[in-house]
């Protein structure tokens, strides 16, 4: 090495390790954008305080039948406002565990029930 690559620290044709093309993680590994998510139901109780049942309905087909079945989940929400009343359309969001079975959020009343 000459006296000018010594002093600013800079060596010829030194090999990468990383592929070319690939740029190195965000700190902690974390992946952008909004990974939560969001699901829209039915209001099925509301006698507890600021929580709410929703059932969750979705589409699914038997793995060997190939039939399409109705799968309901309930859900527990976060309702601090106690807007929702029993029948409404709601949409709910993901988010951390606020009790032992509350980790959903209500995000927005869809439909009023009639």
């Amino acid at each position: 090495m000459s006296d000018t690559e010594m002093e600013t620290g800079a060596t010829s044709a030194a090999p990468s390790t990383r592929p070319e093309g690939r740029e190195p993680q965000a700190s902690g590994g974390a992946v952008r954008g909004n990974a939560r998510k969001s699901r829209e139901g039915i209001v099925v109780s509301t006698k507890m305080d600021k929580t709410i049942v929703v059932a969750v309905t979705d589409r699914v087909r038997h793995p060997r039948y190939r039939k399409t079945l109705q799968q309901t989940t309930k859900l527990y929400a976060q309702d601090d406002t106690n807007d929702a009343r029993m029948g409404d359309r709601v949409r709910i969001a993901e988010t951390r565990p606020l009790s032992k079975l509350k980790r959903w959020r209500l995000v927005e009343i869809v439909e009023r029930a009639r």
